[in-house]
């Protein structure tokens, strides 16, 4: 006789293939039901093509198995770099390229998400970016582009925030560089220099007056000063005998000499020493 096995029957074999089933299919829930959120980010629901008016804060957050998504947003500082080609006032061709700093708003995030397709910063910032560049380099020659480049962020800064309103947060704009055509800017090398030696004489010239004022006016004031002895001198010669006793030292001088036509009183006679 045979020895048989006995096998398992297909009953058994189903039970298990349903038990494995209900395991991954349990599995597979417990993961869709859940979502992490992370940190600097903020969370949009959506519940079968539906998004809620709630945003999901950052950290472990529960959603319905199999309907329900959560889109991340991030809510940092973000620094997005671009280049924009315009024109000057003069009709110069300018390209200009900056960098910009922007943050999401907390309490944006689902508006951006359902009015504004995508990142943010494509579909509402760098199109008025661009925009309000090409209005602040039209109002000025290409030249004052490259002198007063603070002056024009400031200006496209403070347009840029007003277009956007409050649906983002423009930190800064850096104009990193305003690029003009060769020819151009040899010209406005040449001119500067130009400006300079310009410049350079003008303060040359201003000194020389200054020190030629200085040297007048000086000669002036001894003119007028030796006027002034001489008729003091005139008025009262006793003036003379006081400052020559006033500088005498005690000692006889062994030559004197009077000058010829002294006026009366104008010499002393000094005492001889012992």
């Amino acid at each position: 006789m045979k020895n048989v096995t006995p096998g398992r029957s297909g009953t058994d074999w189903t039970l298990t293939y349903g038990l494995i089933a209900v395991v991954v299919i349990g599995v597979i829930a417990l993961y869709s039901s859940s979502a992490v959120v992370p940190p600097g980010y903020r969370g949009v629901s959506i519940t079968l093509g539906s998004v809620s008016p709630d945003m999901r804060p950052e950290g472990f957050s529960l959603k319905k198995p199999f309907i329900e998504d959560i889109r991340f947003m991030e809510i940092r500082q973000q620094t997005q770099s671009g280049k924009a080609t315009c024109f000057s006032s003069d009709m110069q061709t300018v390209d200009i390229a900056f960098n910009i700093m922007y943050r999401v708003p907390e309490n944006k995030v689902v508006t951006l998400f359902k009015d504004y397709s995508g990142d943010p910063y494509y579909s509402l910032i760098e199109p008025r970016v661009q925009e309000t560049l090409k209005q602040v380099t039209a109002e000025r020659r290409a030249e004052d582009l490259v002198r007063n480049r603070e002056a024009v962020k400031t200006e496209v800064l403070r347009k840029l925030k007003i277009n956007i309103g409050e649906l983002l947060f423009v930190e800064d704009l850096v104009v990193a560089n305003i690029d003009l055509s060769d020819e151009l800017e040899k010209a406005i090398e040449m001119k500067v220099v130009r400006e300079q030696e310009a410049l350079a004489k003008k303060f040359e010239l201003e000194k020389a007056q200054k020190e030629g004022e200085i040297t007048l006016v000086t000669a002036k004031a001894e003119s007028e000063a030796m006027q002034l002895r001489g008729n003091a001198i005139k008025a009262s010669p006793e003036v003379v005998q006081l400052e020559i006793i006033k500088k005498w030292d005690g000692r006889s001088p062994q030559v004197v000499s009077l000058g010829a036509g002294a006026a009366p009183g104008a010499t002393i006679l000094l005492p001889a020493t012992k």
